[in-house]
């Protein structure tokens, strides 16, 4: 038999027993440990494992997964409890120039934690992992962001425009929102240009913003996974997302988002590791970052901080 074939033949067979497979994950897969929370979730420390069963193909086009229940709440909180007095105003990326600007399409306010800053976000990051199969090292710091009412994030992509950008890691392939709080009304995450969004029904619970495109609510611990290119790695248009304006509580969330390559820095020895990383540190140590957020700012035994010069650690 020729082997392109059987590879296929054998796909397909796999393919076929997914469904079985899902229901049968409660013998396959660890279930996450801890107390039953009013969701039937629970709130104890997981291992690094996923439940297929709990992941919902939401949209071929734009390639969209829902996981339900993917932290707990203990997770969530945790995440929450990091950031809270460490929020600065969220900024995008100018596409001509990559450099992170302030901007009215985006009005939360965020902060970037260390990568395996502690065993929880350690935790976390290699269930993301896991379960979209791309290398840790890939990912970027995870963000913390909140939107307070009427806060907002226009449609927009994760890919980029400027070449600046591209060169560290090569595009976001990839992007896992996790949700840290449930919304009372609005927050939506919106796909205007999903191919799905004329077939969602949608009632009087749902915002106006989130009528205009594929729109999934932000419930506590459920993440949701996109691809923002397509298998052949050309970007795919389809992936425009934005956040919709909170219109009542808050909204809390962690971004983490995956490159094509590696998004670890390596330090350069001729230069040396005295260099800032990102536009804003100079206003950031000013502000007294280095002192409250010196894992992202200075750095941890697991690797260097991205405003080092700004911060004054590095050696003569």
């Amino acid at each position: 038999m020729d082997s392109r074939l059987f590879l296929s033949l054998s796909l397909c067979f796999l393919l076929s027993l997914l469904p079985d497979l899902a229901r049968s994950s409660a013998l396959r897969f660890p279930d996450w440990l801890g107390d039953k929370n009013t969701r039937g979730l629970t709130t104890g420390i997981s291992s690094v494992v996923v439940d297929p069963s709990r992941v919902t193909q939401i949209s071929w086009r734009p390639r969209a997964f829902i996981y339900r229940g993917f932290l707990t709440y203990e997770e969530c909180d945790h995440l929450i409890r990091l950031a809270k007095d460490k929020l600065e105003k969220s900024m995008v990326a100018d596409n001509e120039s990559g450099k992170s600007i302030a901007s009215e399409v985006r009005t939360s306010s965020g902060m970037f934690l260390g990568k395996a800053q502690d065993e929880v976000v350690a935790g976390i990051e290699a269930r993301i992992a896991a379960w979209t199969l791309l290398p840790e090292e890939n990912g970027e710091a995870m963000q913390i962001l909140h939107y307070e009412h009427g806060e907002k994030y226009e449609p927009h992509f994760d890919y980029f425009h400027d070449k600046a950008n591209q060169q560290l890691g090569g595009h976001r392939v990839a992007t896992v929102l996790m949700y840290l709080s449930d919304v009372t009304d609005g927050g939506e995450t919106i796909f205007p240009n999903s191919e799905a969004k004329d077939t969602q029904q949608k009632g009087d619970n749902w915002s106006d913003c989130a009528k205009k495109g594929y729109a999934v609510k932000p419930y506590k611990g459920d993440a949701l996974l996109f691809f923002s290119l397509h298998p052949d790695a050309t970007t795919d248009a389809l992936s425009l997302h934005g956040s919709c304006p909170v219109i009542e509580g808050e909204k809390w969330s962690a971004t983490k988002w995956i490159h094509v390559r590696s998004f670890d820095k390596t330090v350069n020895t001729a230069k040396g590791d005295c260099v800032d990383e990102d536009d804003n540190c100079t206003r950031w140590a000013a502000a007294g970052e280095c002192e409250r957020n010196p894992v992202y700012m200075v750095g941890s035994p697991g690797g260097l901080g991205y405003c080092r010069k700004s911060c004054k650690v590095c050696s003569s």
